[in-house]
């Protein structure tokens, strides 16, 4: 046996990569150049933008600090990456012959992570790039001479009408490539509008629907493609590797916390009792890269599916950590802060709006307008607008909870020898969560809020006098509260003081 079966399956192998500009994209991309150092080039899927060649997009991806680690160590490893001119939502990912041919001639495993992720796209660009895109990666696998192994990235909640999901492929109503051909024949957008809300029926948005039906696109190329689906739940920051932390989304807690973090975002919709499906990005990678190995080894002619997942193994609810959120986000304070952090959880989304008019909006107003005094950019408001509508959205899976089975992925665990348990480490049952959500507030800190460990002096001495101002702040409230009620009693001070607990127990509320 050699001593990683893992990094042995990579030896030579050449690996096309899609949604490479992406979160998980580039941290696969990292991860592969540190722990398979003897694979073949890395191919990656670049869209080329306006005024920007795709090797100056590829040059971007690179600077971003997921590759601190590996530019000290090895930095010679970034070389074996190439950017393939292509775009996901086109017809065959709108390679040219050439680089297809440069495809064929060399690339063994591909890894499928590009999707639209917005769940307001409409039906028909998330039947572009999230069905189609899926068929024309397929296509291409179908046609890799030396093809050993293709991973899909799918979502643990392109099944979130069940409640409780195993790793199967369950049967869907519609057919794939039917729904492409209907889909993208419509020019009239009201009337994809209403075949939308036809086809998704009760899925509570265009990108479930989608990726679930991309799912079957894989399995019925399974007999002829060596194929694995890895459904990750809410990916969250990494727990390890490449650094504790490293995060490049505000998807998820990442993105309350970052405003929590500058003072600007007081409240989180959250039912704390309810259990989060959150998953660390290095452990998703870790597991796509030995999936991709085991669908190389089994040689089975149907797609196994792995769930990514923490809820049945080691759930996690927010009461675990509620209570020192503040002190986590004031261990860590911003040289940027706006105002003292002090976040607090409403467990419904009707008293969320209703607590965000007095400790959003209104604060949000007047920060917007001494901006413009200032000569700065109001921008407080529009945040908190777009988070209440971002939040309709997301109600579905705000106040709601899943049990995703993950049988598959505690076997995929056990068939890895000890060193490949030690580097592709993807054992949810070791995760502890307290340590974790302090390693992503400080994560949040400076992937986020761009601000390094350096500033934390400076950053101290600013929440000191944020602190200050904030109980000042409080005292005046409380003494315009006391005022009022002296005005409404005529002046009785023993009336007048039942303002203090009113007052008290109004903002308990909000």
């Amino acid at each position: 046996m050699p001593e990683s079966q893992v990094q042995d399956f990579y030896k030579g192998c050449g690996i096309f990569i899609t949604g490479a500009t992406g979160f998980l994209g580039m941290g696969l991309v990292e991860k592969l150049l540190r722990c398979c150092p003897d694979s073949g080039k890395i191919y990656l899927l670049v869209r080329p933008k306006r005024g920007k060649a795709i090797e100056e997009r590829l040059e971007d991806v690179t600077k971003n600090k997921v590759f601190e680690k590996l530019k000290e160590t090895n930095p010679d490893a970034l070389q074996k990456l190439v950017a393939v001119a292509g775009d996901i939502g086109e017809e065959n990912l709108g390679l040219s012959d050439a680089d297809r041919k440069l495809l064929l001639d060399n690339v063994s495993v591909v890894f499928h992570c590009a999707a639209t992720l917005d769940f307001e796209t409409g039906i028909k660009p998330a039947v572009q790039i999230n069905l189609r895109g899926t068929r024309s990666v397929v296509q291409l696998c179908q046609s890799l001479p030396k093809l050993k192994a293709f991973v899909h990235v799918s979502s643990a909640y392109v099944n979130c009408l069940r409640r409780e999901v195993k790793e199967e492929l369950y049967p869907v109503e519609h057919d794939p490539d039917k729904i492409i051909d209907q889909v993208l024949s419509v020019t009239d957008e009201s009337a994809l509008e209403e075949l939308s809300k036809e086809l998704c029926g009760d899925h509570p948005n265009t990108y479930t629907y989608t990726k679930l039906l991309a799912e079957h696109v894989v399995a019925r190329a399974a007999a002829k493609v060596p194929s694995a689906i890895v459904r990750p739940s809410m990916i969250t920051c990494a727990v390890k590797e490449p650094v504790p932390g490293w995060i490049s989304s505000t998807n998820g807690p990442s993105g309350f916390l970052m405003g929590a973090a500058k003072g600007v975002v007081r409240r989180l919709p959250i039912a704390t009792d309810v259990v989060y499906d959150y998953i660390p990005v290095d452990m998703v990678i870790s597991e796509m890269i030995v999936a991709a190995w085991q669908a190389g080894t089994q040689k089975s002619s149907q797609v196994s599916i792995y769930h990514c997942t923490t809820s049945t193994q080691n759930p996690f609810r927010w009461h675990m950590v509620y209570k020192n959120m503040n002190n986590m986000l004031r261990k860590y304070p911003l040289v940027g802060a706006v105002w003292y952090p002090n976040i607090k959880i409403l467990t419904t989304l009707s008293l969320f709006k209703f607590s965000s008019i007095f400790v959003h909006f209104i604060p949000g107003f007047f920060l917007d307008l001494v901006a413009r005094i200032t000569g700065g950019r109001p921008r407080l408001v529009t945040l908190h607008s777009k988070i209440n509508s971002s939040l309709d959205r997301l109600q579905f899976f705000i106040y709601n909870e899943w049990k995703y089975h993950n049988d598959r992925t505690r076997e995929l665990t056990e068939k890895l020898t000890g060193d490949d348990k030690k580097v592709f480490d993807f054992n949810v049952g070791n995760l502890d969560w307290y340590p974790y959500f302090d390693t992503m507030a400080l994560g949040v800190r400076r992937y986020l809020n761009k601000e390094e460990l350096k500033t934390l002096p400076a950053a101290k001495k600013k929440q000191r006098i944020l602190q200050g101002v904030h109980y000042a702040l409080l005292l005046a409230i409380y003494g315009v509260a006391f005022y009022t009620g002296l005005k409404l009693t005529g002046g009785d001070k023993t009336l007048a003081l039942l303002s203090l607990p009113l007052t008290y127990l109004f903002f308990s509320i909000i």
